[in-house]
Order: C-alpha cells, then structure tokens, then sequence
C-alpha cells in the first residue's frame, strides 16, 4: 500500500477544511454584522454598513482620543483633559458609537456573534497602533464572576486576546479583578458611572510582576464617559504601572470636550 507524503496529506486536509467551509455557507450563508445582509465575509460588513462606521483619527485629543472638528496643531488637547485630567495616559478608540457600531458591540456581547471581535480587534490595532509596542501588557476590563458565569465570556478578554494575536503584545486576562458586583451603567448619568465604578477593581496578587514598572493597555469595547476606564487605570496606576493606556472600539463623542 502507498504511503502519503506529508505534503498530499497537507493538501488532502486543507481540501477537506475548505470544502467544510463551503458548505457551511451554505448552511449558514456569511451576513453583515450590522443589518443581516448578505456579504461575502462571517466577519465583514456591507456596503451601507461600512460607510455609516465613524473611524476615529487625527486631529484628535492625545489625552481622550476624543475627535477635534479641526486641527488645533500637533500636541493640542481638549479642554477637559486640561481641566480634568484622566488617570490614563492616553485613549485611542477605532470609530465613534453610532446606531452602526452599537450593533457590531452588541452583536459581539449578547448575541454570540464572535467573528465580530475579528472585525473589531483589527480596526482597533489600527486606531491604537502607537499605544501597541512589544512591551505592552494588554489588561480586559473584567466582569464580576456572576456576570461572567451568565455571560460564559467576556468581550474584552476575547478583543484583547484578538489584538495580542496580531502584535508583539502580551495580554494577561485575569491582571485586573473586580472585587464587587455593579449595576448596568446603561443610562447613569457620568457622576451615577464613577460612584458605581468606585473601588470595584483591584490588580490581582499574583500578577503584580507584570504591572509594577510597566506600559500597561487597557482594553474595552466602548467608552462612553470614560468611568470605567478611570477604574481601572488608578487601580493599575496605584499597583505601580509606570504607564496606562486605554483601547477601545467604541468612542461616545462629546462636543464639549472639542478643543476651544
């Protein structure tokens, strides 16, 4: 009897990996992320749908990531940076939260759709390709245990596990705990975030080598008034991280934090 070399046995396998793929399109034929139309990609987005996406990019706040509606010139931040500034160094997020990127957030978070972090974590890398450098450590914002059992996931987890996969980046999913259960901070107004966020992270024991000392990026799927992210970087800052960054999909744009 003849033996297969390793490389038909390559090709016969990829064959048969392909042909599963065909005719799990046909099963389940590839739709947009964002409005279930029929598209060419599981991970992919029609026409309509990408060019109702936002991408965020310069001019923009060095501090917030929030956009300018001009450039104000290179080094300029926002008027609330100045006059309140975050414990984060710096926040980069890939579009700003519209009706098109809240589908894709919740696509991914409620309705299993996790070929929608592919999509995500790329965009992301790009809008925060400063912030990627090989001594980067990349921090999930967690969920609090029960979240996360009725969950089964975190989103976070899975768009930073995504990012690292891309870059010379290191995530460590359990380097932030969160010691406390908080409500949904759907609908809290931004004083109502911080008081639900206060005190609810901590940097895990076991991890501090991978803090003390380092750039550390934290990674969520949206910021909306920036209280969660607040969180968890003065947790991280007062564990000894020499550096915070925030990384995010989705950026809620505020006008008043412009440039004036």
């Amino acid at each position: 009897m003849r033996t297969l070399s390793r490389k038909r046995l390559a090709e016969m396998a990829d064959m048969a990996r392909r042909a599963g793929l065909m005719a799990a399109d046909v099963l389940l034929p590839p739709v947009c992320l964002g409005c279930g139309q029929r598209t060419m990609d599981h991970a992919g987005l029609c026409h309509r749908c990408w060019q109702e996406l936002k991408p965020i990019t310069m001019p923009r706040c060095d501090v917030t990531g929030q956009p300018f509606p001009y450039d104000p010139g290179e080094g300029v931040v926002s008027a609330a940076a100045l006059a309140d500034p975050p414990p984060w160094d710096r926040a980069r997020a890939a579009v700003e939260f519209n009706e098109t990127s809240r589908r894709l957030v919740h696509a991914l978070k409620y309705h299993d759709r996790h070929e929608a972090a592919r999509l995500m974590a790329r965009m992301m890398m790009v809008a925060g390709h400063d912030l990627l450098d090989s001594d980067a450590v990349l921090a999930p914002v967690p969920l609090y245990r029960r979240r996360l059992w009725w969950r089964r996931f975190n989103q976070s987890a899975i768009l930073s596990k995504r990012i690292a996969e891309a870059t010379a980046c290191r995530t460590v999913i359990d380097l932030v705990e969160r010691i406390r259960p908080t409500h949904s901070q759907v609908g809290l107004d931004a004083a109502a975030r911080r008081a639900n966020v206060a005190r609810a992270f901590r940097v895990n024991g076991e991890r501090g080598a991978d803090v003390n000392g380092r750039h550390v990026v934290v990674v969520d799927d949206v910021i909306t008034t920036g209280a969660t992210a607040a969180a968890v970087a003065k947790a991280l800052k007062a564990a000894g991280a020499a550096r915070v960054d925030v990384l995010a999909f989705a950026l809620v744009v505020k006008p008043a934090q412009a440039h004036i």
